[in-house]
């Protein structure tokens, strides 16, 4: 038996291999591989021992069956430390594998042809490889594991440095999670295939899971628009009361917008404590109140902007009654959130038979994680869960906000942490009086809220403004003045502080900076 390190090479992307290859001969390691592989590093000059000639076994069926051998796998699974393996090896002469290098078929790749046929998909789907990460990684305490070439240069470097050719424990174990989520991701691509398409190779709209978690609970009519189709898939390790909870009480089948525009307005409105009411337009609030109950809320509210209200969705965060649920038929709705409607209120909104109603747990955790799908990738972070209190507030300027403005201001973090960015957003009396979202400078934003409150007939004559982010600009705060402004809230952090500062001081505008910015993209 070899004392030499062996490692088994069988990639289908080769990138770099080559090179890879002749650096681990080069520090004693012997080169195992298969098929096309052994015959590009042999073309190198590298010397190979092909997995037929390791094995004592050719390749077979037309290389459906290569490594699925005993002397493989004891080779990869056995654990140093036992002497009950090291016997069985020494018995059956079967050498340790300690650096498995392997790629999967491009199945992903295959099936994304357009002339693809569910045969040839079949045909690409990998056995042998995912059966050797898969060992290796479970044994990784003995065996480190590659299934990217961008890790071979630091692999290669930890092995040369080391003495005795080994790679540390904490490298095996990242390679090990690296290899499993390789091998989840492979298994996740063949499913959504396999999911989404019939017998015969057609594909069909979407598969039933996206991964573990992700299943879909219904086909939409369609996407954003009509010529896209969609689908709902609810995350099933998702924290109850978020919107993929909701029970659908009456109403049409909800369309992709909905949830999106729902999902936007029960987040929003499940992080006030006392009674509120939010009406969302395009994923932004457009009007937004607290209120003695639930019809005060909603009408204040609604004169936010009664015209961008039209088509909206609202959400409540208390039970909404008769007398609510009469006033809200007034106006044209999608669909109304809230924990609870009572048996009066529904009966009120049976008689707008396409309106939707959803009865959602008020749970104000938030899931963990936040997702976005970009081109070819995702998006992950925390969720934001940070709520600013009061006391985490630094007054900067001369002027000290009273203590009514103070509550206002705090209103209006609130909200412009919803609003998506740049967000500017004039409150008042525990109501939003113009909401500016969504531009790509801040003044605009501001000069939007302002013509918003104007055409809602709502005075901002000693109101606050929420900024989600620092004003770059002394313009914003000139702005602000000039609509009525005397008291605002923002994160600050700008080069500029020291100007916007001056300027709030120079038109009497108490500012407060919270050091937390609510960027919404």
């Amino acid at each position: 038996m070899s004392l030499s390190k062996q490692a088994l090479i069988s990639v289908s992307d080769k990138t770099g291999v080559i090179e890879f290859a002749e650096s681990l001969e080069k520090i004693g390691y012997n080169i195992l591989s298969t098929g096309g592989t052994a015959k590009a590093l042999s073309a190198a000059g590298i010397a190979v021992t092909e997995i037929g000639n390791y094995t004592g076994f050719p390749e077979m069926l037309d290389g459906r069956v290569k490594t699925l051998h005993p002397k493989v796998h004891a080779g990869i699974l056995a654990r140093r430390d036992l002497d009950q393996h090291a016997a069985s090896l020494r018995e059956h002469e079967i050498p340790t594998i300690d650096l498995v290098v392997v790629n999967l078929y491009p199945f992903a790749a295959t099936v994304a042809m357009p002339d693809c046929s569910l045969e040839d998909a079949i045909e690409n789907i990998d056995i042998g490889g995912p059966t050797m990460v898969r060992a290796a990684a479970k044994n990784w305490e003995h065996v480190g594991v590659i299934t990217r070439p961008e890790d071979y240069h630091t692999v290669l470097a930890e092995l040369t440095d080391s003495p005795t050719g080994s790679l540390s424990r904490e490298t095996r174990f990242a390679l090990c999670r690296q290899a499993f989520s390789h091998t989840a991701a492979y298994d996740s691509n063949v499913s959504n295939y396999l999911t989404a398409t019939d017998i015969q190779g057609k594909q069909t709209n979407f598969p039933e899971q996206i991964n573990l978690n992700f299943h879909k609970s219904e086909d939409l009519r369609y996407g954003e628009n009509p010529h896209q189709q969609a689908a709902f898939y609810k995350d099933l390790s998702a924290i109850p009361g978020s919107i993929a909870d909701y029970k659908q009480i009456q109403g049409k089948e909800l369309s992709y917008n909905n949830i999106a525009d729902s999902d936007a307005a029960w987040e929003c409105v499940k992080s006030f404590n006392g009674p509120a009411c939010v009406i969302v337009k395009h994923a932004n609030p457009c009007g937004v109140a607290i209120g003695e109950n639930a019809l005060k809320a909603y009408q204040k509210a609604f004169s936010t902007d009664p015209t961008s209200a039209f088509g909206g969705i609202i959400a409540f965060n208390t039970a909404v009654d008769k007398h609510t649920a009469s006033v809200i038929g007034n106006q044209f709705v999608e669909v109304v959130i809230a924990p609870n409607f009572s048996d009066e209120a529904k009966i009120c909104f049976s008689e707008k038979k396409n309106v939707r109603l959803l009865q959602i747990n008020l749970n104000r955790t938030l899931n963990e994680h936040d997702y976005k799908r970009v081109g070819g990738g995702i998006l992950v972070q925390n969720s934001d869960a940070k709520n600013v209190l009061e006391e985490d507030l630094k007054i900067v300027t001369k002027i000290k906000p009273s203590e009514k403005q103070m509550t206002d201001l705090m209103f209006a973090w609130r909200v412009a942490k919803f609003v998506k960015s740049n967000a500017i957003v004039f409150c008042g009396d525990g109501m939003t009086l113009g909401v500016g979202a969504g531009q790509m400078s801040r003044i605009d934003s501001a000069r939007i809220a302002c013509i918003k409150a104007e055409n809602a007939n709502l005075n901002l004559s000693n109101s606050v403004v929420a900024s989600d982010a620092f004003f770059p600009f002394r313009d914003g705060l000139d702005v602000l003045k000039i609509a009525g402004a005397n008291a605002v809230i923002q994160p600050g952090g700008s080069l500029r502080d020291d100007e916007v500062i001056a300027a709030a001081n120079e038109h009497g505008i108490a500012m407060v900076l919270t050091g937390t910015r609510h960027f919404r993209h």
